[in-house]
């Protein structure tokens, strides 16, 4: 079951726009800037703005809407449809900026040598094309790693950036990889946006010609373009200056993917005039929850400021969980959410993959069922059945079917170092060390490092691995631990929950733009929330703040927020008066070192 996704008010009940609302959807003509904060209704806030054109007489060809995802284009089209009753040709284009791109190459490909009938490359067929390009040029694929190449020209068309920023040896692989595209007439995902966009920018009459096109432009999630798709919108918005956008600064948690929040943050230099309408109002959570997760946005240099606030009553306190190690948090929430079982649409939400793999498991030995959303579970992913399948073999030689899939994972030289010697290495070896011996043996971190862009997130499931190996002291028993987990998750169908009330698990960049009753937020420790690789970026430090807003915002009802070890610094900035009472948390001097522990399951 796909967890709700937030409207700004409650499902089944249209309440009237308030006036901030009104405002935005009944604004003329010019640049407007909708600064939204989370549960605010910036959607609806949207959609009644497209009606209200189309009723003032704008046709809908006139009209671009442009979101993030299909899913929410679809939904914008169903509510504009059910609203207007409208006949689909009479609609505005709603669609992402992908798809835009992609309407305008259809007509203006021949500028690229391409024809309209142009195929569009997913990631596996660019990555086939590049790697047949550098294999081409005979450069040394150990060298010239495909995945680490494709997301520098990623970068290159996403920042809009030269060619001549690549070194020279790259510049021919780029090259040669463009060359290989227009042969095949092809663009890849990148490419629908920046080959217009450098169509327009070379090309006035070509611009013009669009630009006549369109009188409204009208984006959702502002906060989350790049450079490539606000120069589109930018060029495309010149003539007629009817840029119309919706967002929160405070929400983008995307920079990994190229989002720049700045673009959000210069509306008004980049437009001068543009009005600016900001919607306060959260209509979704209680307002304990609406001002602790104002206190700790509020700690933001860069952002917008607004002020964030709720008429629905204060309900619970937010609360902090202290426990003593990842094992001990997952028992804790897990023992929770049995007691509530069908109570409450509950989500776990956490800041790595890695950090499913306590909470899956002990939710499997209580055989309370949940779903991974928008990804796999954790002895399903592929690095994780590499290593497993190693250790099998090593215990036993006899496992064919570990050992066709260590043969079809790694390159021949590697495959026959593990088949010669894990066996033998079991015999004495701890769980741990075998492990070790398989990464070092097979050169296994630098075969994911060359073939997956998400090479940090897999690196981080194998250290999860390690750890929770360094707990047994025989393969035997480590290999026999994991058979049985995922036996009890094969069975953990049979229990008294009622299918929609499924636990929902989920990363928090993942959970942006969804809502439940209660949130349970595991791991929230300094190194993990904020993340240890933004530790020395003071701006990183800000979008890991944005990341914690996020998902405190998605709890309606209740939110609780565990940690061990050491406490996020963003728990300290909740003021006390917001959080349940209990034992204080750890303090913490100025260089990080715990100075008094405090204890128990609460603050």
């Amino acid at each position: 079951m796909i967890p709700k996704k937030t409207t700004g008010d409650q499902e089944g009940v249209k309440p009237a726009l308030n006036e901030d609302q009104e405002k935005a959807v009944n604004h003329g003509a010019g640049p407007l800037l909708v600064s939204a904060g989370a549960g605010s209704g910036k959607t609806r806030t949207l959609t009644e703005r497209l009606i209200s054109l189309v009723d003032s007489g704008v046709p809908g060809k006139k009209i671009i809407a442009i979101t993030f995802t299909n899913k929410a284009a679809q939904e914008l089209k169903n509510r504009i449809l059910k609203k207007l009753h409208l006949r689909e040709y009479k609609l505005p284009f709603l669609g992402t900026f992908h798809s835009f791109g992609a309407r305008i190459l259809r007509e203006e490909a021949a500028a690229f040598g391409r024809s309209g009938a142009y195929s569009i490359f997913d990631s596996d067929d660019s990555l086939r094309t590049l790697k047949n390009t550098i294999k081409f040029l005979g450069l040394p694929a150990d060298k010239y790693p495909a995945a680490k190449i494709s997301k520098d020209i990623s970068e290159i068309k996403d920042h809009l950036l030269g060619k001549d920023s690549l070194k020279i040896e790259l510049r021919r692989i780029f090259e040669e990889y463009e060359s290989g595209l227009e042969k095949q007439n092809a663009f890849d995902f990148d490419d629908l946006i920046q080959k217009p966009v450098l169509l327009f920018s070379k090309n006035r009459d070509v611009l013009q010609k669009h630009q006549n096109r369109y009188s409204y432009i009208l984006v959702d999630e502002f906060q989350d373009v790049n450079a490539s798709q606000y120069a589109l919108i930018k060029l495309l918005a010149e003539k007629h200056k009817n840029l119309n956008v919706v967002g929160d600064d405070n929400q983008s948690i995307f920079r990994f993917r190229g989002a720049d929040f700045r673009i959000f943050l210069a509306f008004e230099k980049d437009w001068p005039g543009a009005a600016i309408i900001n919607l306060g109002q959260n209509y979704r959570s209680t307002g304990n929850i609406v001002a602790a997760s104002a206190a700790v946005i509020e700690n933001n240099k860069q952002k917008r400021e607004k002020k964030l606030w709720t008429d629905n009553p204060s309900g619970e306190a937010v609360r902090i969980i202290a426990s003593y190690s990842a094992e001990d948090e997952a028992k804790t929430i897990a023992d929770e959410i049995w007691r509530k079982r069908e109570k409450k649409e509950i989500a776990v939400l956490y800041r790595t993959n890695a950090q499913s793999r306590a909470l899956e498991q002990t939710f499997n030995l209580l055989s309370i069922p949940y779903e991974i959303f928008g990804g796999l579970k954790f002895y399903e992913r592929k690095e994780i059945k590499d290593i497993v399948a190693g250790l099998r073999y090593a215990v036993n030689p006899k496992d064919g079917v570990s050992l066709e899939r260590l043969h079809k994972s790694l390159r021949r030289a590697q495959f026959q170092a593990l088949r010669d010697n894990l066996p033998a290495l079991a015999a004495t070896g701890t769980p741990e060390a075998l492990i070790n011996f398989f990464l070092k043996a097979a050169e296994y971190q630098n075969l994911l490092k060359n073939k997956f862009d998400n090479y940090e997130d897999r690196a981080e499931n194998i250290a999860e691995l390690l750890r929770f190996a360094a707990a047994f002291k025989t393969p035997v028993e480590f290999i026999e631990k994991i058979s049985l987990l995922e036996a009890t998750d094969r069975a953990s169908g049979r229990n008294n929950f009622r299918k929609e009330r499924v636990v929902k698990m989920m990363t928090m960049h993942l959970s942006k733009g969804l809502e439940f009753d209660e949130v349970y937020l595991a791991g929230v420790n300094e190194g993990l929330m904020p993340h240890e690789r933004s530790l020395y970026s003071p701006e990183e430090v800000e979008e890991e703040r944005r990341l914690m807003y996020v998902a405190m915002t998605r709890a309606r009802e209740k939110l609780n927020i565990s940690f061990y070890d050491i406490p996020s610094r963003f728990i300290y900035e909740i003021p006390e008066n917001l959080l349940a009472t209990g034992e204080e948390l750890p303090v913490i001097d100025e260089d990080g070192i715990v100075v008094r522990r405090g204890g128990g399951r609460g603050r």
